[in-house]
């Protein structure tokens, strides 16, 4: 369902309506009637009469419908010979008059069948020059709405004496969008809907890609910046006449909402407030801040800062690190303080624990993360930008055509990580990743981050932003408002102006993100952090590439040779550590034989110790006596999780490729053979052996800081820290070489050493 927006929340109020169909909807391609859209509008407005709405339809297409039957009935009447004449242009008036006829025949009929009552009502320019027609005019129109019938009205073209096609001095009304502003005056209604054959007005013409949809008509903003494409193809002055129209009727108080006829409920839609087509409304300039950014604008402040942020030397990245970690430091009394404003309230508006859980900024999980950003810009194994990529070995680089040098690196690497975890030594290794990587590291790429709740994420995701170059949009829950306005305010007060404080946006309102979404020549990666049903819409809801992951669903399974002193502590700290990350342990998979020497019921005993609730599924339901879970693919986000008894390890692979969700898996076993089909099968983004999936994260894989966790089979994949938001560009130097269709060039490709 599309957001409510509101803005609109004046709708809600919204009693009488004039709705305005335009030809290009009423009629099809050919100039026939378009039925079906005839037949979902008089659906819609049917519903309205009945919910106690009165409504007001002025149709156009009598013309248009007119033209179509007399050049059929020129046709069958007309000999060979006068058809090879050249054929004079029909006569607009007498089109209008036939068309009216077979245009009001229609809407009887339809609305008939959905026993409603219409009336056609034909009025001219001239009429509403008489004071004395428009009183007669409102009190037939009254009358007809105390009854529930449909006024239908349309511009009586075939007796109209105006002059001109468009507009006439008299600026009574020029086609039937002035009549339904004028209307709208006229009959007091509430609100003005003109449906076009587009979704309502763009920046430019609606065939170019590069127009966006304008949500809001802001007069002193957009009067004179907006390019009209070509006019309806049977209307008279297609959207310009709608703006107008809409200009009009808006600045006399009466708000209009222009979208499209072709959707079957866009009129319910409209007016349920949700965030479609183009709102004019007298108040809109005030609905703006002075200075704020539009969603389009803050992506392309962003893209500029960080470019001239790339163009910084390392060093001077880094002193902005420094000052943000330093003021961050500096204010965290505030910072906590607008922190426990927002946890207060999202815990009085009922918020599940596991949400309000990551919302909290305690003192000690700030510290923590303010000590990572610090410790951030010591890594030496960070790339620079702007020159090729020293820190990995290169393992391709060649020459070719008369030393014309190319350099575009593909980075195989391994890296093992070592990590004190009680006094006992932590394995990491990241194996053999063949990943397009940095060379000069073209990073002018502003993403697009959209967090159900952004506050625990804001240093770590500006301070990756501003160490890779990156600009940065960020959108923020409604329950982490406060805590992520006084951030975003002291991490931008510390960006110097050669950058620009746009190098970091904020969104506060939701109904931008749609528009964001749109904006793939601008925003360049969108990073959701938040729900499955968060990360699942955002996914379909744009063509942006999208590096996230919208489940979490871990699995630990227990081989029968593991150790279970090991595998109680491995399985107690993935699922109660903290039940609400993406990498808690959700089902347990144990081997078959430890249900013979109770190492099954030995796990279940600690785990219900520490309150965690387990649900079983097949097998072991009816052995164990558990609840049935509803799902295997089920993330609790809570101390509840699965349990499932498998054959041996090549089941236990089967079930998490059948139902995981390929983000962190774990075994623990003493049989180094099961550990290495287990580690070489699972395609998942992290697998562990006898280590828990809480250390799936990039602090504790020494990433500095992580922006999320991939589960994307291409680019970044697990946590994703600063190789994640990097790209490639290919950089050729040469001494005028030219292809020339390859004539007697002969390409030698040769290993070059990588200069450090």
């Amino acid at each position: 369902m599309d957001a409510i927006d509101p803005t609109r929340s004046f709708l809600k109020d919204v009693k009488r309506i004039v709705i305005k169909v335009g030809t290009a909807v009423v009629t099809r391609d050919d100039g026939r009637l378009a039925l079906g859209r005839l037949g979902a509008l008089c659906e819609q407005i049917q519903g309205l009469n009945s919910r106690g709405f009165e409504v007001i339809l002025v149709s156009s297409g009598a013309v248009g419908a007119g033209r179509q039957r007399l050049r059929y009935r020129k046709l069958i009447n007309s000999s060979f010979a006068d058809l090879q004449k050249p054929q004079p242009e029909l006569d607009g008036k007498a089109c209008a008059a036939v068309g009216q006829n077979g245009l009001m025949a229609l809407y009887d009929t339809l609305f008939s069948q959905l026993d409603v009552t219409s009336a056609q009502l034909l009025v001219t320019d001239n009429d509403f020059r008489s004071s004395e027609f428009r009183k007669q005019l409102t009190e037939t129109v009254d009358s007809l709405l105390s009854l529930k019938v449909i006024p239908v009205f349309n511009e009586n073209d075939s007796i109209s004496t105006r002059s001109s096609p468009y507009e006439d001095s008299s600026g009574i009304f020029w086609d039937n969008d002035s009549l339904a502003a004028l209307l709208a005056l006229e009959l007091k209604a509430d609100l003005l809907v003109l449906l076009s054959d587009v979704d309502g007005l763009y920046s430019g013409p609606p065939s170019d890609p590069q127009s966006k949809l304008i949500h809001t008509y802001i007069k002193e903003k957009l009067e004179n910046t907006i390019t009209f494409g070509d006019k309806s193809r049977l209307g008279r002055g297609g959207m310009t006449a709608k703006v107008k129209a809409a200009v009009y009727a808006s600045q006399a108080g009466i708000p209009v909402v222009i979208t499209s006829g072709f959707a079957g409920d866009n009129i319910i839609k409209v007016l349920r407030g949700q965030h479609i087509g183009t709102l004019f409304h007298r108040d809109a300039h005030t609905w703006i801040p002075s200075g704020e950014l539009n969603a389009r604008e803050m992506a392309v402040a962003a893209r500029e800062s960080s470019r001239l942020l790339q163009a910084m030397p390392a060093e001077e990245r880094i002193k902005i690190l420094l000052g943000i970690a330093n003021a961050l430091e500096a204010n965290e009394k505030t910072i906590l303080h607008e922190n426990e404003a927002d946890v207060v309230t999202a815990q009085d508006a009922g918020y599940e624990p596991s949400l309000v859980s990551r919302l909290a900024l305690k003192q000690g999980k700030a510290s923590h993360i303010l000590n990572s950003v610090r410790r951030f810009h010591l890594r030496e194994d960070v790339i620079p930008l702007g020159c090729p990529a020293c820190y990995l070995r290169v393992s391709a680089r060649g020459t070719s055509s008369d030393a014309l040098i190319v350099a575009g690196d593909i980075i195989t690497f391994t890296r093992t990580l070592y990590c004190s975890v009680d006094a006992s030594l932590l394995l990491c290794t990241k194996l053999a990743c063949t990943i397009p990587f940095v060379t000069e590291a073209n990073s002018d790429t502003p993403f697009f981050i959209s967090c159900h709740t952004l506050t625990l994420n804001v240093k770590r995701i500006a301070s990756l932003a501003i160490r890779t170059g990156n600009g940065l949009v960020l959108k923020g829950g409604k329950e982490a408002k406060r805590s992520n306005a006084i951030l975003h305010k002291i991490i931008t007060s510390c960006i110097p102006e050669t950058v620009g404080k746009g190098l970091i946006g904020l969104v506060t309102s939701r109904e931008e993100i749609p528009e964001l979404l749109k904006l793939d020549d601008v925003i360049d990666l969108v990073i959701p952090r938040g729900s499955n049903q968060l990360v699942s819409q955002i996914k379909s809801a744009t063509q942006i590439p999208v590096l996230g992951h919208a489940d979490g669903i871990c699995h630990i399974y227990v081989d029968k040779t593991a150790d279970m002193e090991k595998a109680k502590n491995i399985v107690l700290d993935a699922k109660t550590d903290y039940p609400a990350a993406c990498n808690a342990m959700e089902t347990l998979l144990v081997h078959e034989e430890l249900l013979e020497n109770d190492g099954v019921n030995e796990l279940l005993i600690e785990l219900q110790i520490k309150g965690v609730s387990i649900y079983g599924v097949q097998r072991q339901a009816p052995v164990l006596n558990l609840p049935p879970a509803s799902s295997f693919h089920h993330e609790y986000s809570s101390l509840s999780c699965t349990i499932e008894i498998v054959d041996d390890v090549h089941a236990a692979i089967d079930h998490i490729h059948k139902h995981g969700s390929a983000h962190t898996d774990c075994i623990v076993t003493e049989d180094p053979e099961a550990a290495d089909i287990f580690l070489r099968q699972v395609d998942s983004a992290a697998v562990f052996h006898n280590a828990s999936t809480r250390f799936c994260d990039g602090f504790r894989f020494g990433l500095g800081a992580e922006v999320g966790i991939s589960t994307s089979r291409i680019h970044a994949r697990g946590p994703v820290g600063v190789e994640g938001l990097l790209t490639t560009r290919w950089i050729a130097r040469g001494s005028g070489q030219v292809v020339d269709n390859d004539k007697g060039v002969v390409y030698t490709h040769k290993d070059l050493t990588q200069q450090a």
